[in-house]
């Protein structure tokens, strides 16, 4: 299905709706409309024509009145000069009846019609019926848009899901290859039952999707419902709390009895750890509405009724706050993690979200795939959409690799503060911080290769080196960690050679906790310390690894210090190395950083033809990057810094 056709669908389901709802209050209208009409008709008197009774009175006496029709209460007629009139009078009395008639004027009078006894009933209950009619409509919208009507409080909220709505299949889904060929057993059994059926096998009941967000589980989901071709129902864990006691446990028996209609079909549970966290957190022997609700669902996956042909589908990134009985075999027996892609997923993911993207030649999914480790799929999704919204702003036709590159930046560090006001000694300070950073990187050789440095600020940063790794890194090796070492403190040595100790600045307070962080691993989760030995700590720090916080436990004084003091050592070896190499090669740390100055940002490739020639390969109009003499060993004429006063702290 296209995009034309996705859309034309999305536009004929939102406007019956809209009509319909247009034409009832049309209607409603025209009934308070007649209502009116109807009732005016009997009480109101028309102005035009009317006449004072004495003056009609009058008109007889002078003999102008040529023809009268009475009614009662009500006299109509034409005066001699053929004008009409109407005058509201009592019962006609004989002193009038022989004036009249004195006068020769015709009379002609017209009986009183006495109403049907339909009509009344209709004057009387059309007020009662139509109020009963807009109570109705209301009503109806409020469980049709809400599910908590008051005939629909306990309904099920589950959306059944379309193909009107853009059907998904594995082409869609790229980058979680393992997860896919996991699932493909369910959408063969889908397609057909018996196959597994003669062989005496059974489909599990239930998978759960395990995964970061944004790694592609409910995508993966409409997947199999689109591959299978069978009906697939959404809904959220949060839909089934409620405050009232018992509407979570109607929701979900509702649910299945949907599904059972529909079966084979699909449903799909997100966050399902809204529901089916563990129970027995609650004070003595309470139960809330989240059990029951729980247990409701346990129930129906496998209780004494069996619900053939209806597979649940779960996504959660918190499997370990789950409830036991939900992941025993029969009902959620079948756990599927879907990672965070690797290199190759990325590229796979990247070339799916570019077939819609007009890509310049030099866009190269697998140079954005290396710099982007770490990235989910929805990560890598929004990294193609701002590289589009990009190049539309500027005008172009293509989207070219530097707009990727800066849609990666924004990403990962915020867009660009070029409105930051940053004076000369900031500027030089940040220049020398970051090139002291990339000159240890390039003399590191365990580290990875540079892609590029600049200290235009982005979020709290006035700068950043960002590394290219060459392939995904699932361990860590000593002599890479003490080359992150020595290249987190690359920045704060530099401040100390050019400027001086007094004039080191607050701009390492993130490369310092970086480098702890680090060093803490390596002594009391990594065993990399010879002293404290090959033992993990329960007290240490995990944050490095991205799970966050301390986990606690008792420990001696000398324990204590022992820890602190190898932490230290590590810092202060990579704080060695790094100051040995900016020492010995101070003159490339001064063409770095002038360069950065005057271009702001540089290409790995740049700083590396920088160091080894002196010149980065760009136009020089003012001459300031000369090559260097041959063997490199002379320093170039370059400006040096002069001393300023207290530099403003810096996050570089």
């Amino acid at each position: 299905m296209n995009d034309g056709d996705k859309q034309n669908g999305g536009d004929n389901g939102g406007n019956n709706p809209w009509m319909k709802s247009l034409l009832i209050w049309v209607g409603i209208l025209a009934a308070l409309a007649l209502f009116v009409t109807l009732f005016d008709g009997r009480t109101a008197t028309p102005a035009t024509g009317s006449v004072a009774y004495s003056t009609f009175l009058d008109k007889i006496d002078a003999g102008e009145v040529k023809e009268v029709n009475l009614s009662p209460g009500l006299a109509t007629g034409t005066f001699t000069d053929n004008t009409k009139f109407r005058v509201n009078m009592p019962a006609l009395t004989q002193t009038v009846e022989t004036a009249l008639r004195k006068k020769g004027v015709t009379i002609n009078v017209r009986a009183e019609e006495s109403p049907s006894i339909w009509l009344i009933m209709l004057y009387n209950s059309l007020p009662f019926l139509l109020f009963l009619g807009i109570a109705f409509f209301v009503l109806r919208q409020m469980q049709k848009n809400s599910g908590s009507g008051a005939m629909g409080f306990g309904k099920s909220r589950a959306r059944l899901l379309t193909q009107k709505e853009g059907k998904v299949t594995f082409d869609d889904v790229a980058g979680i290859d393992e997860a896919r060929e996991e699932l493909q057993e369910i959408v063969e059994f889908l397609k057909d039952p018996t196959k597994f059926a003669r062989l005496g096998g059974k489909i599990p009941k239930g998978a759960l999707l395990v995964g970061s967000p944004g790694t592609g589980k409910t995508l993966l989901a409409r997947a199999i419902a689109g591959e299978a071709g069978v009906p697939f129902f959404t809904i959220s864990g949060s839909d089934f709390v409620e405050m009232f006691v018992g509407v979570g446990a109607s929701r979900v028996r509702d649910m299945f009895e949907q599904a059972k209609k529909s079966a084979p079909c699909i449903v799909f549970i997100d966050e399902i750890d809204a529901v089916g966290r563990s129970r027995g957190g609650g004070i003595g022997n309470q139960n809330d509405e989240r059990e029951q609700t729980l247990n409701q669902l346990l129930v129906e996956m496998d209780g004494f009724e069996a619900n053939e042909g209806i597979i649940i589908i779960a996504a959660t990134n918190r499997p370990d706050v789950l409830d036991p009985a939900l992941l025993r075999p029969g009902r959620f027996d079948r756990q599927v993690v879907v990672p965070t892609p690797d290199i190759e997923g990325r590229v796979k993911i990247l070339q799916v979200h570019m077939r819609k993207v007009p890509l310049a030649p030099d866009v190269d999914p697998r140079v954005i795939a290396r710099g982007t480790p770490g990235f989910s799929g929805a990560d890598l999704a929004n990294l193609v959409n701002e590289a589009a919204l990009l190049a539309a702003r500027r005008g172009k036709r293509l989207v070219a690799a530097s707009e990727f590159d800066e849609a990666r930046d924004k990403v990962l560090m915020g867009p660009e503060r070029r409105s930051m006001v940053m004076n000369e000694d900031e500027k030089r300070m940040t220049a020398y911080h970051e090139a002291g950073h990339a000159l240890v990187f390039m003399h590191e050789p365990a580290s990875d290769p540079i892609h590029k440095a600049t200290i235009i600020p982005r979020g709290r940063a006035l700068g950043m080196v960002q590394p290219l790794p060459e392939r995904d890194s699932y361990s860590y090796h000593r002599d890479k960690m003490h080359a992150n070492l020595a290249v987190s403190m690359g920045g704060r040595v530099a401040e100390e050679l050019i400027f001086g100790y007094d004039k080191v600045s607050s701009g390492a307070s993130g490369d310092i906790q970086q480098a702890t962080r680090l060093a803490r691993a390596m002594v009391t989760m990594w065993g990399m310390s010879d002293k404290v030995g090959p033992i993990e700590h329960t007290y240490a720090d995990d944050s490095y690894l991205g799970q966050g916080g301390l986990r606690n436990a008792p420990m001696s004084n000398d324990t204590s210090k022992l820890i602190d003091a190898e932490i230290k050592g590590l810092v202060e070896s990579g704080l060695k190395r790094a100051r040995d190499v900016l020492t010995e090669h101070v003159d490339k740390l001064h063409l770095l950083a002038n360069a950065l100055l005057e271009y702001e940002t540089l290409t790995g490739e740049e700083i590396k033809r920088l160091i080894a020639t002196g010149d980065i390969g760009r136009e020089d109009p003012a001459g300031i990057h000369k090559p260097l003499p041959a063997g490199g060993t002379s320093i170039p004429k370059i400006r040096r810094p002069k001393p300023f006063g207290n530099p403003t702290p810096q996050g570089a």
